[in-house]
C-alpha cells in the first residue's frame, strides 16, 4: 500500500475474499484487499439495477448515477449494487468485469495475484469525467490512448505512448512525408494471389441490355442514356457497347428496368444479363471478364502496395507498442486505433481464462468493445431508421472495420480472423505468427480462400530488428494457443 496515500475506515462489507471498503483522500470510497487474493479470484458479484434507455436520457443522466453505471444490451444503463459502484479507476487493473446479462448482474475477477492492502481497480475507459489522481497519471503516461487528432489521416497521430524506458519511437525523427521504401518497412507484407483468375470466382451482377438491329440507332441510344440519368458509376468499368459477329448489344442500366426508349426506335425488349461487377486486376482476369461483356483494364487497384510515410509508421509502431504495454499485463491484446467518428481507441485483452469461455479472445473482444460503442451511438440508431423506412443508409456503416487498421500482439486464429474479414477490416498488423492456428497467413489463411466476398492485408512487423523493439519485457508466447 502506497505510504503517502491517507485512508480512514469505511463501511464493513461481507464477502468470501478479504475485501474491504477505505476512503482515500484523493478518490474517495474504494474497495481493498485485507489479504492477499490469488489470480483469476472472483472478488465480487454484483446484481444490477437496469435503467431503460428513456429513463436515463430523461433523468439518470442528468444526476450523479451518470458517474456509476454500466453500459448494457438494448441501450439500457446498469447501476452495479453492492461492491460493483466502489471500484475506482486505473490505466492498468487488476480487476476485470464481466456483464451476465442471464443473471443481470457483473462479475468481477482479479487479473493477477493481489498483495495485501492495494486498491482493486477496473478501468473506466478513455474518456474520463474527472481529473485522474498523480498515481494515475503515471500509468496514463505509459498506457493512455488520448483523444483523436485530425492529422488528414482520420486521427493517424492520436496516440501519444511515450514511456519512461529508452526505447524510443524510431520514426521520431525526419520528413515525417517521406516515402519509406518497400525494403525498409519494418514488416513483411503477406501477397495475396491475385484475384478473379479462374471462371468460377468472377464476380458478376446482373444489368439491363437490348440487342440493337440498326447501328445507326447507337449515337441516338447513347444520347437517351445520358438524358435519362442512365450513365451513373456502378458500370463505369464496363464498356457500353458489344459487338458479337452481327449482332450489337448496348448496356443500360443495373436495378429497375430502363425507362422507355425513344418512340422513332424500333428495339426489342430489354432483358437481363450478368455482366462483371468490377475491373479487371490481371490481363488472365480481363480475358474471363471480357467472355462476359467488354470490361476495362485497370490494375492499378487495391491489389497494390500502398506506400507508407515515416509518419504513418511513427503512428504504426507507436500503436503497436500499446497493444504491446497492455499485454504485458495481461496476455495477449488487440488495439482499433482513434478515429474521428469514434472519439476514442479501443483496446481488448484475451480473457479466456478468466471468463472461463473459450470464444473470449483478444480480437473478438476488441471487436466487440467498437460493436458496442456503435450500437449506442445516435448516427448508427439514425442509420437503422433509416434502413426500417427504406432510406439510403451510408455507405460502409453496417460494417464496423471499413477502412480501418487492426493492431494485434498475436496473429489472429481463423476464428478472429474470420470476424475481422466480416467487419470489413482493411489491414492487419501483428507482431507474432501463429503457424499452428493462425488465420491471417499461419495454418490459413482467410482472405485468399475462394468464397470471402471481402480482402483484407496482413503486415507481420519484423521483430528480430530495431524497429521490432517495443518493451523490455518480452512477451509470453505460446504458439499452441489461438488467439
Amino acid at each position: 500500500m502506497d505510504s503517502n496515500v491517507e485512508l480512514t475506515p469505511g463501511p464493513e462489507h461481507f464477502n468470501s475474499t478479504g475485501c474491504i471498503i477505505l476512503n482515500s483522500k484523493d478518490k474517495g470510497r474504494g474497495v481493498y484487499a485485507s489479504r492477499p487474493i490469488p489470480k483469476s479470484t472472483i472478488v465480487e458479484i454484483s446484481p444490477v439495477l437496469l435503467f431503460s434507455k428513456e429513463e436515463y436520457e430523461s433523468h439518470g443522466r442528468y444526476t450523479v448515477l451518470d458517474h456509476y453505471t454500466f453500459v448494457w444490451s438494448e441501450a439500457r444503463m446498469a447501476l452495479a449494487l453492492g461492491l460493483g459502484s466502489l471500484f475506482n479507476h486505473s490505466e492498468a487493473p487488476n480487476v476485470n468485469y464481466i456483464l451476465d446479462k442471464a443473471t443481470e448482474s457483473i462479475r468481477y475477477q482479479t487479473v493477477r495475484d493481489i498483495e495485501q492492502g492495494e486498491e482493486l481497480c477496473i478501468f473506466y475507459g478513455h474518456n474520463l469525467w474527472f481529473a485522474p489522481t498523480d498515481a494515475d497519471c503515471k500509468n496514463m503516461e505509459n498506457n493512455r490512448v488520448p483523444s483523436p487528432v485530425d492529422d488528414g489521416w482520420g486521427g493517424l497521430s492520436g496516440l501519444d505512448n511515450s514511456d519512461a524506458s529508452d526505447i524510443v519511437n524510431p520514426y521520431l525523427e525526419g520528413d515525417q512525408d517521406e516515402i519509406i521504401g518497400e525494403d525498409e518497412l519494418p514488416f513483411i507484407r503477406y501477397k495475396l494471389p491475385p484475384e478473379e483468375e479462374d471462371p468460377d470466382s468472377i464476380k458478376t451482377v446482373e444489368a439491363w441490355v437490348v440487342e440493337v438491329p440498326d447501328q445507326r440507332n447507337i449515337t441516338t441510344l447513347l444520347k437517351w442514356l445520358k438524358q435519362s440519368g442512365l450513365e451513373g458509376p456502378e458500370l463505369g468499368h464496363l464498356k457500353r457497347i458489344r459487338k458479337q459477329g452481327p449482332t450489337t448489344t448496348l448496356l443500360l442500366c443495373t436495378g429497375t428496368p430502363p425507362p422507355p426508349f425513344p418512340e422513332n426506335l424500333d428495339l426489342p425488349a430489354p432483358y437481363l444479363l450478368p455482366v462483371p461487377s468490377s475491373p479487371a486486376l490481371t490481363l488472365p482476369s480481363l480475358q474471363l471478364k471480357s467472355h462476359l461483356w467488354p470490361t476495362m483494364y485497370a490494375p492499378r487497384r487495391k491489389d497494390e502496395a500502398e506506400p507508407w510515410t515515416r509518419g504513418k509508421l511513427k503512428w504504426a509502431w507507436d500503436c503497436m507498442k500499446t497493444a504491446v504495454d497492455h499485454a504485458i499485463s495481461l496476455p495477449i491484446a488487440a488495439l482499433i486505433p482513434t478515429d474521428p467518428s469514434e472519439g476514442t481507441a479501443f483496446i481488448g485483452h484475451d480473457t479466456r481464462t478468466s471468463t472461463k469461455h473459450p470464444l473470449r479472445h483478444a480480437a473478438i473482444n476488441t471487436i466487440r468493445q467498437l460493436a458496442d460503442h456503435h450500437a449506442s451511438t445516435k448516427i448508427d440508431i439514425q442509420d437503422m431508421i433509416n434502413a426500417a423506412n427504406g432510406e439510403e443508409v451510408r455507405n460502409g456503416t453496417n460494417y464496423l472495420l471499413t477502412n480501418r487498421t487492426f493492431f494485434i500482439t498475436h496473429e489472429p486464429c481463423i476464428m478472429c480472423s474470420m470476424a475481422l474479414l466480416h467487419s470489413r477490416v482493411k489491414e492487419i498488423i501483428y507482431l507474432y505468427p501463429m503457424p499452428k492456428t493462425g488465420g491471417s497467413g499461419g495454418c490459413a489463411c482467410l482472405p485468399q480462400l475462394k468464397g470471402v466476398n471481402h480482402r483484407y492485408t496482413i503486415l507481420q512487423w519484423k521483430v528480430d530488428t530495431p524497429f521490432g523493439r517495443f518493451s523490455e519485457t518480452p512477451l509470453e508466447i505460446e504458439a499452441s494457443v489461438d488467439v
